[in-house]
């Protein structure tokens, strides 16, 4: 028998039918056996004997292993010289290059192509210190050739972080900075790699590095370096990185540096005297300086005019000093730290941390009225110099821009400005997890409110993980901060975004209202119902905003809230009664028309009916040229036909109009997205759900085509990015129409799952559809499907969500388990075998951390740490959080959170952050002192 177990015969023989008692020896002859001196019993065969006569087998019978090894080898060498000749045709080509490095792994995964030894696969076969340095030997040949390719030396770099110290691996990255200071993404990967370099990690380092990044770029803009000029996009790299910057100060809980660097961006890109405008970057900051130390109001303090207004004062001999009213000096108030000192010590100081963390977010001044100088600062580290911001300040000269950084400044403060962080600093800024959370979609599936934070906290909270996050607002002088920023940036714009701005501010004050229905405050909910009326009535009574149909919206939103019903709807039709003859025209009118139709829909099961009939007629209304009255009764069956014909000929037109244009207008894109909903919503109510299903999936048709042409991969122009938000806009109406009908009748699941599997595809990094899948997955008792689907999507996609989302499932699905599991809510009675779920979390969480945005992601190493802890294994969980070190070193919540999960390391944890340079503001020594009093 050969080593397979296969009998060695030269004959074949047709297995017999009758059971044998033994198993028969066949010889290799049937020949009667021939007998020498060297076999005399003639046992020996052919081989053994020449074996004995010292003699090897001949030539052809030598050449006789196994052939699918070598037929396997004989086409990875083939590959291997393919690619050896075409590197030697082409060494210009980098690609080329990559996908030769990229191969190696498919080399060394075959068995023996490079082994010379028997035995010596298998060692070689796990070696990956040989596939590196096979790799490197290949990217330094391709260096050679490609003496300026970026994305070589790069790899290059990215394979000997296994063999360097990281002192040698940052020499290697300041010499690849030397010679391309004009390149914005390898500053981006510099600025990582330094970042999460524990051993070499400091705050004041990385700090003080990206104002180095942040001003080499500015001089390569203003044409100051003239060996490197400015790639394209350089200006729009150089405002991700700034953010980036004011993301990493907060995350390591230096929030009054990130704030001073937002206001002085304010005041350095909307405020700057027109004396310096023509001078480079550099010298811009020179003359910022003299108004930064002047203890001039900043933006968000009171009385702020701005840098150019001090200026033009100073030319004229300096301000007139106004004595200032004694009624404005409220007393502060005083939150007592410590509620109550029998807790254990680390509870009091995790209170007391976040307690200081929410009030003292805003830069220490000293306020003049109460003659206080730079000395009467308790805490040093609330005062910011002009040093610590002053390299970081860019020059913004695109409009666009300008007004993302007023967002931006918005969204950092807590208001929900609809911006979403920049891809490069996405998932470097996400460090709380209300992207699972909800909200009031499971109530209301038409109208639910969500405002989108993308998972990065606001400044000053440093929450626990899991502590749902409603918008709250900040304390007293907070919201005082916000307003004054508000009335500050709102006359810089006008049109679309000014209106963007109130819609904001509004959109924030209701959701502050939001979170008091929620938590049923009814105190709180009756003065912040008072205050958000108000200011929606100012803004409206604004000339500019008169016909602004988006504030509008909100106010009459609100009112329905807050359960005003018939002052609601009175708002409704007076907003709609001032828009005249627009039709199906005006975008807004449009969104305005549908919120209304769609509150009415959602009313309570008994007035449905007459609740429908209203909705028909707000829609029906739309489609006429007269101006909408209140509702007088049930809509004849001709106006609803004659509503049917003028959507479906407005649509026609929109879809017409739309794949005409190239790049594709923003009113277009925003008008087909409007009419298709209340196209869709009309259909829904008057034939049915398969009705408003054929809306959407003729949308769909024709767009699809536009976005993905066949033949060419994902779209990536501009226009098709355009229509790529419409189609997504649209998707989640078709979701959110199938959720409501299933939640008011009977339907199956299978369409609404169908549905978000399809956009899902398309549309990774949507949050809102991802919660929709994983709730509407939970309820089934299959995970077989949705683990393949999750699959699917994270082989494909870069994003993260689908990790994250694949890993909420699994943990919703353990938490279904084990409540089946429990009895009377005591331990845990395996009755039912836990299918390896703990294994399946895990593995879930090793792998999204293999890519580098799920390695430096605050919250997916939140969340490996507490699902580790919530299991009970502690010394697994410590070897977690100091690998999350290795990987983030500069989030302030993960040592937080470490103090919470283990209380007995708090002195070594507190003394990592005190090394390491993060914000500790309550030190022990001031806490003992604290509890002594």
């Amino acid at each position: 028998m050969n080593i397979d177990g296969a009998a060695i015969s030269s004959k074949t023989e047709p297995p017999s039918s009758e059971p044998i008692s033994f198993i028969p020896v066949k010889d290799l002859e049937d020949a009667a056996p021939v007998t020498t001196w060297l076999n005399p019993l003639g046992i020996y065969d052919q081989s053994t004997t020449q074996w004995l006569q010292g003699q090897g087998p001949p030539e052809q019978e030598s050449k006789q292993p196994d052939t699918q090894p070598d037929s396997e080898s004989a086409a990875l060498k083939a590959k291997v010289e393919e690619f050896n000749r075409r590197v030697r045709e082409n060494p210009r080509d980098t690609q080329l290059w990559m996908a030769f490095v990229a191969f190696q792994d498919e080399v060394m995964k075959s068995p023996g192509l490079y082994a010379i030894e028997e035995g010596e696969q298998e060692k070689r076969k796990r070696s990956l210190k040989l596939i590196l340095e096979k790799k490197l030997a290949i990217l330094e040949r391709a260096i050679e050739s490609n003496q300026s390719s970026v994305d070589l030396k790069l790899a290059k770099l990215k394979l000997c972080t296994e063999f360097w110290e990281p002192s040698t691996l940052v020499k290697e990255w300041q010499k690849l900075i030397f010679l391309h200071p004009n390149n914005t993404a390898l500053w981006q990967k510099y600025l990582l790699f330094c970042q999460s370099q524990f051993s070499t990690f400091s705050i004041s380092k990385i700090h003080s590095l990206y104002g180095k990044c942040l001003s080499t770029l500015s001089a390569v803009k203003d044409g100051s370096i003239l060996s490197h000029p400015a790639l394209p996009g350089t200006e729009e790299a150089m405002f991700a990185l700034f953010l980036q910057q004011c993301h990493f100060l907060r995350q390591a809980g230096h929030s009054e540096k990130a704030v001073s660097l937002f206001q002085a961006m304010v005041d350095f890109t909307f405020f700057k005297p027109d004396s310096v405008k023509d001078l480079p970057t550099k010298g811009q900051v020179e003359f910022f300086e003299p108004f930064w130390d002047s203890g001039e109001p900043r933006a968000g303090e009171k009385g702020a005019r701005g840098w150019k207004a001090w200026m033009h004062q100073q030319e004229r001999g300096g301000w007139v000093v106004i004595n200032p009213d004694e009624d404005d000096d409220e007393p502060e108030e005083d939150d007592q730290e410590i509620k109550d000192k029998t807790l254990p010590r680390w509870q009091i100081w995790l209170a007391a941390e976040r307690s200081r963390d929410q009030r003292h977010w805003r830069p220490w001044r000293p306020d003049k009225t109460k003659k206080q100088t730079e000395e009467d600062c308790e805490d040093p580290e609330r005062q910011v110099l002009f040093d610590d911001i002053g390299q970081s300040l860019i020059r913004l000269s695109s409009h666009n821009l300008q007004f993302q950084l007023v967002e931006a400044f918005l969204q950092f403060l807590g208001v929900p400005s609809g911006l979403t962080p920049p891809a490069s600093c996405l998932y470097l800024a996400m460090d709380e997890n209300s992207i699972f959370d909800n909200g009031l979609y499971d109530e209301k599936p038409l109208t639910f409110f969500n405002p989108s934070f993308s998972g990065a906290s606001c400044v000053g909270r440093m929450d626990r993980l899991g502590c749902p996050r409603w918008t709250r607002g900040q304390n007293r002088e907070g919201e005082e901060f916000i307003r004054n920023v508000f009335h500050l940036v709102m006359p810089l714009f006008s049109g679309k975004e000014k209106s963007q701005l109130c819609f904001s501010w509004l959109q924030y004050e209701i959701a502050k209202v939001i979170w008091c229905l929620h938590t049923k405050n009814k105190k709180r909910l009756k003065s912040q119902g008072k205050n958000c009326k108000k200011l929606a009535k100012n803004l409206l009574k604004e000339p500019e905003n008169r016909n602004n149909f988006c504030l509008w919206k909100q106010y009459a939103h609100l009112e329905w809230l807050l359960g005003n019903t018939e002052d609601a709807r009175k708002v409704f039709d007076t907003a709609l009664g001032m828009a005249g003859s627009r039709e199906l025209k005006d975008s807004d009118l449009c969104e305005l028309s549908l919120l209304y139709a769609e509150l009415e829909v959602e009313l309570s099961p008994e007035v449905r009916g007459a609740a429908t009939a209203r909705a028909v007629h707000i829609l029906t209304k739309l489609t006429e040229s007269s101006p909408c009255g209140p509702y007088t009764g049930q809509v004849l069956a001709v106006h609803i036909l004659k509503a049917r014909k003028a959507y479906e000929h407005a649509l026609q037109d929109c879809l017409g109009d739309s794949c005409v244009s190239d790049p594709a207008p923003t009113d277009s894109c925003s008008r087909l997205i409007s009419l298709a909903k209340c196209f869709m919503l009309f259909q829904y109510l008057t034939t049915g759900i398969d009705a408003a299903v054929r809306i959407y999936e003729q949308v769909f048709a024709k767009l699809n085509s536009y976005v993905f042409p066949e033949g060419s991969g994902e779209g990536d122009s501009a226009s098709s990015q355009s229509w790529t938000s419409v189609l997504e806009a649209i998707t989640l109406m078709h979701t959110s129409l199938l959720r409501f009908h299933m939640k008011v009748s009977v339907y199956p699941l299978a369409p609404l799952r169908e549905a978000l599997s399809q956009a899902l595809k398309l549309y990774p990094g949507n949050q809102v559809l991802w919660r929709s899948y994983v709730q509407i997955q939970n309820k089934s008792h299959s995970a077989s499907k949705t683990r393949r689907f999750f699959d699917t999507i994270t082989r494909s996609a870069k994003a993260l969500e689908p990790w994250l989302f694949a890993i909420e499932a699994e943990k919703l699905r353990k938490r279904l388990v084990e409540t089946v599991q429990r009895l009377d809510g005591r331990e845990i009675h395996a009755t039912i075998p836990e299918t390896g779920l703990t294994h399946r979390i895990q593995a879930l969480f090793e792998n999204a951390m293999r890519s580098d945005s799920g390695s430096q992601c605050p919250l997916l190493w939140r969340m490996y740490l507490n699902f580790l802890v919530s299991l009970g294994n502690k010394e697994r969980s410590k070897g977690v959080f100091y690998k999350a070190l290795q990987n983030c070193p500069w989030a302030k919540v993960l040592y937080l959170d470490a103090v919470e999960y283990f209380p007995d390391e708090m002195q070594e944890i507190l003394d990592l952050m005190t090394e390491k340079e993060l914000r500790v503001r309550l030190p022990l020594e001031e806490l003992e002192l604290l509890l002594e009093d």
